[in-house]
């Protein structure tokens, strides 16, 4: 599936490259730099195109400067479309080629807003009530840090200061911890962040897909049993399809991530893990992947908090998981039958460095009697 999108993307890529090649053969100076030669005036949209990539990767990374240059086609084929309605309406052709221009200052503003979205973490707050007898109860979900992507350990850990101003009795990190790339010294200091929290009830952690690595512990130095000591060392409970019973008043249930069955592995199912379970107290499930509310429903838990989807990153492919039947929920809050269901878009990111079709936050969940 990925190297199906990834091939699109390559192939949408190229034919970006072409239409800028077009646009920029359209402005008035780079004819008189070329003296109207098309050959020099096409070669010297070649350059400035590559040299604009060039830049973008350097200061980001490729897929980052894709991401730009294919806003910045979009952008400028909407206000081409615009000027060509204009003219018609007019009858008589723009004395300046001002689509360009218009075109490169809607994106860089769009943009700017992508990536402050992406960097400056807010809070996201839920309020819930339920019947079963338990006290008030205040959840921190963090989720799809991948530290190392749009921040660092130190910038973790003022996160993690920020989110004990929540003064939350448990928090539960559902995912995506550390990213393929992040550094083991990233990861080590991270952990130790996590030691900060100050709660009644703990830290609970459940593995993502990308937590483990992908590419063998070789690739970055440390592998998901790694990973796991580091959080023990810190106070945090790394839980792989088990459950704990907190203040005898509800339980924790962290699942294997759905990518452990991917790989061969096995996961029990949500009524294999709730089955021995009272009933009676309150249920909150872990799932890293918002994949089978159906399954987790059936199982009667009440609470199911997930990650994975980073709210859908950028428009317009916000809701395409969902559109392919690879996610049962984007972004956001969800009742089904008598279960509450909610996915966090994380307090960072993976490769792409900017959000459009959503807010990098961490989330409050108060649940009441």
């Amino acid at each position: 599936m990925w190297g199906l999108i990834f091939g699109c993307v390559l192939l949408f890529a190229v034919a970006c490259f072409v239409y800028l090649i077009s646009r920029f053969y359209k402005f008035r100076f780079m004819k008189k730099i070329t003296m109207n030669k098309k050959f020099l005036t096409i070669l010297l949209s070649i350059i400035i195109i590559l040299v604009m990539f060039t830049v973008l990767t350097i200061t980001m990374n490729m897929m980052n400067s894709i991401i730009v240059l294919m806003h910045l086609v979009v952008i400028w084929l909407i206000v081409d479309f615009i000027f060509f309605i204009i003219k018609k309406c007019r009858k008589k052709p723009f004395k300046f080629y001002f689509q360009g221009i218009i075109a490169m200052v809607l994106t860089a503003v769009y943009l700017t807003f992508g990536w402050y979205f992406a960097h400056n973490v807010v809070a996201t707050d839920y309020n819930l009530t339920t019947e079963k007898d338990m006290n008030s109860l205040r959840i921190v979900q963090l989720s799809d840090s991948h530290i190392g992507a749009t921040f660092h350990y130190k910038e973790f850990s003022q996160y993690v200061d920020t989110m004990n101003k929540e003064n939350p009795d448990v928090v539960v990190i559902t995912g995506d911890f550390v990213d393929d790339d992040t550094s083991k010294e990233d990861m080590i200091q991270s952990c130790k962040a996590l030691s900060k929290f100050k709660t009644k009830y703990g830290v609970y952690f459940v593995y993502g897909n990308h937590d483990k690595g992908y590419y063998g512990k070789e690739y970055r130095g440390y592998d998901g049993n790694d990973l796991a000591k580091e959080l023990r060392k810190n106070g945090v409970k790394v839980l792989e399809d088990e459950s704990v019973l907190l203040n005898n008043k509800f339980y924790i249930v962290g699942r294997q991530d759905y990518s452990e069955v991917e790989k061969g592995g096995t996961r029990a199912s949500a009524n294999d893990l709730v089955k021995n379970l009272d009933c009676n107290k309150y249920i909150i499930m872990l799932d890293h992947q918002p994949n089978h509310y159906k399954e987790e429903k059936n199982a009667n838990v009440d609470l199911v908090l997930s990650g994975h989807t980073h709210g859908g990153q950028l428009i317009p492919i916000t809701y395409s998981g969902e559109w392919l039947g690879m996610n049962d929920k984007t972004y956001g809050y969800e009742r089904e039958k008598n279960t509450d269901f909610i996915v966090s878009s994380g307090i960072g990111d993976w490769s792409i460095k900017f959000k459009t079709g959503c807010v990098a936050e961490y989330v409050v969940v108060d649940i009441n009697k």
